[in-house]
């Protein structure tokens, strides 16, 4: 399935949304929506897609290997057609030395959603979002994993979003704290944008009736 087919599909569809925290939208969004509950307001309410069914399975903390190791709980079970798999920002914590071993773990993840899910499944790989300044990470190893979401995404010709290049392009070397609740998580103007950038590279937004 290309992006096109996913809002062109009168099938009714299952999307799946691993991550970690910022997939999950855990407590910085302080009760306003995450990035993926924009999604599936604008896709099974704003596209009148009602019987489409989205699944996050994102959790607090996780990263690419603890993913890939509980890959069927997480994602085939539900037999997705579309798989979002937004990883990075804990596994740079490991720095320049835990590189090979993400890339590995992200690659393997998205073989094993293709081989375990619905015939055809798009996968949707999303970098990290820049981060500010007092971060528990190094801005400059974000980047580094944002850049091997980028190269697995091309090597295994997955769909990209990527966050990280929009924040620095919007923000460029200031701290893009109008986005983020603290150093690390979005706020929701950083939810939003997420929501938006994904949107748009699925060809299906931007979220109506925000204010």
């Amino acid at each position: 399935m290309t992006d096109p087919d996913v809002l062109a599909c009168r099938r009714p569809l299952t999307w799946v949304f691993a991550g970690d925290s910022i997939t999950a939208g855990v407590a910085h969004t302080h009760g306003r929506r995450s990035w993926v509950e924009h999604v599936h307001e604008r896709i099974r309410f704003q596209l009148g897609r009602s019987r489409d069914i989205l699944i996050n399975s994102g959790i607090a903390g996780w990263t690419a290997p603890a993913v890939l190791a509980d890959v069927d709980h997480l994602i085939c079970r539900f037999a997705p057609d579309v798989v979002s798999i937004a990883l990075g920002m804990n596994d740079s914590m490991a720095g320049s030395a835990g590189l090979a071993g993400f890339a590995d773990a992200l690659a393997e993840t998205v073989q094993a959603a293709r081989s375990g899910s619905a015939p055809g499944v798009l996968v949707v790989l999303h970098t990290p979002n820049a981060i500010g300044s007092g971060a528990w990470n190094a801005p400059g190893d974000v980047a580094q994993y944002a850049a091997a979401v980028r190269q697995t995404a091309a090597e295994l010709e997955t769909l990209l979003v990527d966050h990280h290049a929009h924040w620095v392009g919007t923000f460029g070397t200031a701290d893009p704290s109008p986005w983020l609740d603290e150093p690390v998580h979005p706020n929701a103007e950083g939810h939003l944008q997420m929501a938006n950038l994904t949107l748009s590279v699925l060809g299906a937004g931007p979220v109506e009736g925000i204010r």
